[in-house]
């Protein structure tokens, strides 16, 4: 049987966090994060990462796990936690994987690997120093010879996906199309029950975010950042190109005020809550809870718990 793991979605600051750990005592599980900034070192205050207080004794993975200098890829991560959730599962506990990265989220879940290819090999290097040389173009043009299907869905300007295709081909004599068609074949590595939170109200969900923004600047996010890059993180690291992260790096280098960082980051959180929910509402399988004008945990408990039973979960 494919094993069934839970997985609570929804856009930043829907309350993910809490209801994740109220079903974990429930269930007897433990939290997998599924977020691409938690998983960096020194950066709790810009990702919302729980506290000790808010995991309330319930074990989290893939938080704080990796260096801000480094760059983590869906790949990286997904084989990082595959093997964490599989352990939760051979120990009888539930695995519930709480996060808004929709993307990360189905790597996990459908648990196929990925395509051939070293990112950041010598191949990407070349490629890379193309690109730099002759631009997007001609790399386009050697795409479309050994991989239509890719050209075509591609934008010029989505350089990195481009880079990636080519890269496959180059070392795997595979297109990535053809790995695509494969795993999509494949069932899903776990059976996940899909527990998603949003506000019915858009403009609840905007003021959330724009408290929570504030919050994050009381609670020392200039400082967070200057910490580090005195820890010798790049200024152009991945990690400090974060929403919050890449606003306040400006207030620290002293090219933009406060007011002007805050007004910027409830701009871009907002605008990626947006898009967080356009690629959930994708998946089907979504059981939606709607918060009105408050967010309701008892009465999210309680409708997630029913779903869960219904699915065998509990």
């Amino acid at each position: 049987m494919t094993p069934k793991i839970v997985c609570v979605v929804g856009p930043t600051a829907c309350g993910k966090t809490t209801l994740g750990v109220l079903l974990a005592k429930r269930l007897g599980g433990e939290v997998v994060s599924a977020d691409s900034m938690q998983i960096y070192k020194g950066m709790t205050i810009g990702t919302a990462a729980p506290t000790e207080a808010e995991m309330d004794g319930v074990p989290h993975h893939m938080i704080a796990v990796a260096d801000p200098a480094e760059q983590w890829s869906v790949a990286r991560y997904a084989q990082a936690a595959i093997p964490i959730v599989d352990d939760i599962l051979a120990r009888g506990k539930v695995p519930i994987l709480v996060g808004g990265t929709g993307l990360w989220l189905d790597a996990v879940v459908k648990g196929h690997g990925f395509a051939g290819g070293h990112t950041g090999g010598e191949v990407r290097k070349e490629l890379q120093k193309r690109l730099k040389e002759e631009g997007i173009e001609p790399l386009l043009e050697e795409l479309r010879q050994v991989d239509p299907e890719s050209a075509a869905r591609l934008h010029p300007s989505d350089e990195k996906r481009v880079l990636r295709a080519l890269e496959v081909w180059r070392e795997t004599g595979k297109t990535i199309t053809a790995h695509n068609a494969e795993t999509k074949a494949l069932p899903p590595r776990y059976d996940a029950v899909w527990i998603g939170l949003q506000f019915r109200d858009r403009q609840d969900m905007k003021d959330l975010i724009d408290r929570r923004v504030d919050k994050m600047a009381e609670e020392g996010l200039v400082e967070e950042v200057r910490r580090l890059l005195r820890s010798g993180v790049p200024r152009d690291a991945t990690a400090l190109q974060a929403i919050g992260y890449k606003e306040f790096l400006a207030v620290a280098e002293g090219t933009a005020t406060v007011e002007e960082a805050l007004a910027e980051v409830k701009l871009r959180s907002r605008q990626y809550a947006k898009r967080q929910l356009t690629w959930l509402r994708k998946n089907s399988d979504i059981h939606w809870i709607f918060w009105e004008k408050d967010r309701d945990f008892a009465r999210a408990l309680q409708v997630s718990t029913e779903i869960l039973t219904a699915a065998g979960v509990c």
